[in-house]
This record gives structure tokens, sequence and C-alpha cells, in this order.
């Protein structure tokens, strides 16, 4: 069987985590956000596509669902005390690392799909890791402070504000130029079965649908989606800060319909959130709290399952 899943963040890569369990035998490409990469200290961070590497291949730091596990922090020492900025994004030694080789191979002309590869021989994710693409698109948002209304990165929203600015809208800057990376269309039209696991509806996977020609590619197919709003609050995370920002309530049935019937063809639910209805989508509820690898994985197997009743 061939799954396509479009990822980013902490749920989306425990989720496949989970689909790497629940369907050992099938081939996964992972498309993944990169609309919060960010350069910092001169080097390029692609957050969402190190969290599903790491996780898949074993480094990640369990607890805090991002980072290296046993990670130190002397290099961020070290630039604070020179008094270097952003001090407000924490990369640990170990991180810095993967950071550098990425950097050294984009300067070396090596597109990001084929540093992403490169890096990945190292993990063994298990699974094909794509970005969304090669070419640089980033997530800025629209905020009012005491400074005026500006434009910021996502990330200094995102990890220095932590949301507490209420974001005006969101921009992903570079959208107009930017291409599906080598593969990703391939992918999804060869796919048995697209899944939108419980990743942030509006900056991960709303992202990578803004690449011209995802969108339409994934709406070709059959796909399910993992509801990441479990009783009118995100699972984890500030989603319900991104959906009121373009004005969208923080629910499942809310989520869903931002996906739209176009696109979502089957949708799971949490048991709270049985209600939700939208026509031509078949729902389903079910506990949908990833509270162990073990419930990870019958997730992604009643998600798999879903798409075979559809199919």
């Amino acid at each position: 069987m061939r799954i396509v899943s479009l990822a980013g963040g902490i749920g989306g890569a425990r989720f496949l985590r989970g689909l790497k369990a629940a369907a050992p035998e099938a081939r996964i490409t992972v498309i993944g956000n990169t609309g919060d990469d960010i350069t910092l200290f001169g080097l390029r961070v692609c957050p969402d596509l190190d969290t599903v590497m790491y996780t898949l291949g074993g480094g990640i730091d369990e607890d805090q669902g991002w980072g290296r596990a046993k990670e130190s922090h002397a290099v961020k020492e070290e630039l604070a005390a020179y008094g270097v900025e952003p001090q407000w994004f924490g990369l640990g030694d170990r991180d810095f690392a993967t950071h550098i080789v990425r950097t050294q191979m984009l300067a070396a002309g090596y597109p990001l799909s084929a540093v992403t590869e490169a890096l990945c021989a190292r993990w063994q994710p298990g699974v094909r890791l794509l970005p969304m693409s090669d070419e640089r698109a980033e997530t800025h948002v629209v905020i009012e402070d005491d400074q005026g209304r500006r434009a910021i990165h996502f990330q200094e929203w995102w990890v220095r504000l932590r949301a507490s600015v209420p974001a005006l809208s969101f921009a992903l800057v570079g959208a107009e130029k930017a291409r599906p990376a080598p593969g990703v269309l391939d992918a999804i039209e060869e796919a048995d079965l697209v899944i939108l696991p419980p990743s942030n509806p509006v900056v991960s996977i709303g992202t990578i649908l803004q690449v011209p020609g995802i969108r339409e590619a994934v709406s070709a197919k059959t796909v399910v989606g993992v509801s990441p709003i479990i009783g009118g609050a995100p699972v984890r995370g500030m989603a319900d800060a991104c959906l009121t920002a373009i004005g969208v309530r923080t629910s499942a049935q809310a989520v869903l319909e931002l996906y739209g019937a176009g696109l979502i063809d089957g949708w799971l639910v949490a048991e709270q959130d049985a209600d939700v209805r939208l026509d031509g989508v078949r729902v389903r509820a079910r506990p949908l709290i990833m509270h162990d690898a073990a419930a990870a994985a019958d997730i992604a197997r009643a998600a798999v399952a879903l798409g075979g009743e559809l199919a």
C-alpha cells in the first residue's frame, strides 16, 4: 500500500510513528511543512522536517517532542554571552550539527530535497521524507502591538511571543514562486491513500496545501483527516490562535469545513465530537489522544481502515 501523509510539528510526527507501526508493509511518503523554516546564526533551520526525522529515527527529545535527546546548550550559552540575537530561539549542540550540514550542502548548490535525503540517510526514519518545496517560502504573521502593525516571522510569533499577540493574518512569503519538490506530485498521484494527521490545519497542513499544485493533486485522491481539535480545544500547541486569526472556530466541525468536502473524504474525530457532519464526508468517532505509541498506532490504524472503506 502506498500512503502519503502531509505533516508538520509534534502531532504529525507522533502520528507518523503510529502509522509506521500500524502499516509496517506500506510505502509511506511524508510531505513536510517548510513554512516554519528560518535562518538563524547563519544556519538554515527546518523545524518540522527535523521533528519528523528525529522522531521516526529515534533521536527526539520525547518530553519536549522537538529537538534532540540528551541535548546540551553550550553553544547557545556562548552566543548569549556574546550578546548575539535572537536569544529566544534555543538550538541545542547536537541540533546545531544538523543545521551546519544542511547549510553547507545548500551553499554547495544541493536543493533542500536532496539535503533532506542525505540527512535521513543517517536517521533511517523508515519513510521517504520530502519537503513541500525546494524553494524558500516562509510563513509570516501580521500583528499589531505598541510598535504598530507589522509582519514578523512565524517563529518569532510562535516561540518568542507564544502567540500572545493576536495574529491578524498569515502570509506565506514566496508561495507564488514555490513549486512542489521533486517527487511530491508523483507520490501523491501514485498513492492509494492520503492522510492529513492531527497537525496544525492553518500553519502546517494549510501551508503545504498553498504550494501550487499540491491541493489539486491531493483533492483527486482518497483523503482521510484526523482532527487536531478535541472538544473545542487543540490537543497541544496553539492551533486555536491560528484558527481565530483566519476567522474559524476552534472545533472539529469547523476544521472539517475549513478543509472542505472537496478535499476530505473521511474524518476521524474524538468521541465527544461524534455529532460532526458534512455532506460527502464519512465521519468516524474514536479516542484520539496519542498518550503513547500504542494509542498513536491505533489511531493510524483507524485512519487506514477508513481509507480502505472509502476506496
